[in-house]
This record gives C-alpha cells, structure tokens and sequence, in this order.
C-alpha cells in the first residue's frame, strides 16, 4: 500500500517543508497524511498532495493566521483571495509604521551618521533643480513655497516647487539607496547655488539624519539647511486633474517666441495655435509691451485634437517653456479655472502645470 506513496521526509523534502512542521500540520487538520501505519504510527503522504502542501508553506511563509489558512485551503478562489488581500493591507499598514517609528528612533541616536543617503547622477539632479526651482516663490511671504520639496525613495526621487501659480515636477531614477524614504525642504535659492557645484560630477551623494543634511561629492561634503515648514500637498493637485478637453504638440521656441505682453490668448483648433495680446487689467490699453489687445502675435502649426481658448500671463507660460527639454512641447488644456499641464516632449520626467487667467476681467 505504501509503495506509491512518501514517507513523511520525503514529502517534507519535496515540499520545502520539514518533517515536524508536517506533524503539526496533521494535528491541526490542515494537512492530514494520505495513510498512517497502525503498527508504527508512520505517516505517508500522496504525490496528489504536493500542491495543496506547496500553498499552505507559502501561506505560512507570509504569516498568515491558521484560520485563515485554513479558509483559502477549503472554502474556494474566492474567499481565499479576498483573505490573502485582506492580509497584505495589514502587512503592509504595519511595515509603514515600522518605518516611521524605525526613522524616529535612527533619529534619536546620535551614533547613526545618516538616516537616508541616496546617490544621483550629477547632471540629472543639477538639471532638475534648475527646472523644478524656477517654479519656487521669488519672496518669503509663504516660507515653503520659496523652498524645493524632495520625496527621496528607494525607487524614485521627487523633486517638486510651486508658486502657487505654477507646479513644476521632476522624476529621478536613484543609483543606489540606503536607509529609510525622508521628505527634505530646502531654499530654492540656496539650492540653486548648491546646484552649480554638482552639475560637474558624475555622481553625488545626498545624506540627512541627525547630524543634519549635506551633499557630498568626491568626498567633499557642502551642508545643505533644511527648512521646517509644511509643504502643500502637491499630489493631490495632479491626482485631481480633470482630463484635457485639447491636447496640442508646438514648436517649444516658436511659442515662447509669441509669448510678448503681459497677458495672452491662446486660441487652439485642431492643433492650430493663434497667439493674440489680450489687455490687462493691470495695465492701460495701448501700453502693452507685446502689442494692443487683439493684436496677433503668432500662429503656430501644431498636431493635436480639441479647441479651446484660454488666457494666460505670458511671463509665467514663457518660464515654464523655458525650462522644458527639446524642440517641441506639449499641452493639455482644459478650463480656465484647471491648471494647464506642460509636457516636455523629450523628457517625460518633468511636468509643470500654469494657472490660466480669465479673459472675461
């Protein structure tokens, strides 16, 4: 009877699991043996039961509860997935608290040297600071909007400025990555500065922790101060962009080339771009740099879908042309009251978005 059958180390070994854990498993009832011999209490199990011995060890392995285990092994897919699932949240909910609470404590002790460091390409993080700053706040009026806020991450790095009038964004893929994800805010002038030093290098090192954050180059190490204010919560504006009633591709240098006056129109057709001076409140009719209100300033031929016309303040579309990469860029437009996104078309890692203005006064 035994022959096509495994003894209990047999089975263990097959099955990446050991002969005791088997025994418990029997004693639970997860996992009874397909005979035992009633002379010598040996217990042998089936080929046929490899598979559902396979998943019990793999949901142990995640430390799933017995009586859970127990419902994905004999009440169906269904509520198996919906146990697994629920299961992940909390590992999940647990571990982020565990690497809060795991932060504070590094913190806490002053032997730790850094509690993130992350190393970047020189080029790529002086290029970002270069787009993302310019979209800071020029005054103090609003502290963290004067500032650059990074997201530093094992997979990603973040680095985010806004003005409140603009929202620029930039993506950078980390060289390697140690300790735990930190949020830094730091002077957007200062780092400016900062940036010019790096952009030479091939690689830099940013480490914060308790002793305070720096960046670190060949060896040479220049403080970086970091401001303890309350950036705004920049993720839920790209979470609520409304979808783009037009999407045009231009010519990045002809449109900045338009972009005279303090107030301009962009009207967009079927990827056709007519660029006229509008009059601003702000400033008597006649007196605009850029031309008289009405005045055409530029068309542009575009490829794209949709017509709309919106206003907008041509310094602060011209500056977030400007630090766009590549000879086309492209827009997504929607209301006048909805941020218009500026895609660079040959950098999709860097996004900013420009507040329209009213046309109507």
């Amino acid at each position: 009877m035994t022959d096509e059958l495994l003894t209990i180390s047999a089975f263990a070994r097959q099955v990446g699991l050991t002969p005791s854990a088997l025994r418990f498993y029997d004693d639970c009832g997860l996992l009874r043996p397909a005979s035992v011999d009633e002379q010598n209490g040996y217990r042998y199990y089936s080929p046929a039961q490899e598979a559902r011995a396979a998943l019990l060890r793999d949901l142990r392995e995640i430390d799933l509860p017995l009586a859970d285990v127990r419902v994905v092994l004999d009440e169906g897919a269904a509520a198996g997935v919906a146990v697994v699932q629920a299961h992940l949240r909390t590992v999940e909910g647990k571990a982020d608290a565990a690497r809060r609470a795991t932060a504070r404590i590094l913190a806490s002790l002053p032997a730790v040297p850094y509690e993130c460091a992350v190393t970047l390409g020189g080029a790529e993080l002086a290029s970002a600071i270069r787009q993302v700053a310019a979209a800071a706040a020029s005054t103090d009026e609003f502290p963290a909007l004067a500032c650059v806020f990074f997201e530093l991450g094992e997979d990603e790095v973040t680095v985010v400025a806004t003005d409140r009038y603009r929202l620029s964004v930039r993506k950078l893929q980390p060289v390697s990555f140690a300790g735990y994800p930190r949020n830094l805010l730091v002077r957007a002038a200062e780092l400016t500065t900062l940036a010019r030093w790096v952009g030479g290098a091939a690689e830099v090192r940013l480490e914060t922790g308790p002793a305070g954050t720096a960046l670190v180059v060949d060896g040479e190490s220049r403080v970086v101060p970091v401001v303890d204010e309350e950036f705004p919560a920049y993720q839920s504006i790209l979470e609520g962009l409304a979808p783009p009633v037009c999407r045009v591709v231009v010519d990045r240098q002809q449109l900045l080339a338009a972009l005279t006056g303090e107030t301009v129109a962009l009207d967009i057709d079927s990827g056709r771009v007519t660029v006229t001076a509008v009059e601003s409140p702000e400033t008597p009719a006649g007196e605009l740099p850029g031309g008289l209100p009405g005045e055409l300033l530029g068309e542009l031929e575009g490829i794209g879908a949709g017509a709309v016309r919106l206003g907008f303040s041509a310094s602060l579309l011209a500056a977030a042309l400007s630090v766009s990469v590549g000879p086309d860029v492209l827009l997504e437009l929607c209301a006048v009251d909805r941020p218009v996104v500026v895609r660079s078309a040959d950098q999709g890692t860097f996004t900013t978005l420009v507040m329209p203005v009213r046309l109507d006064g």
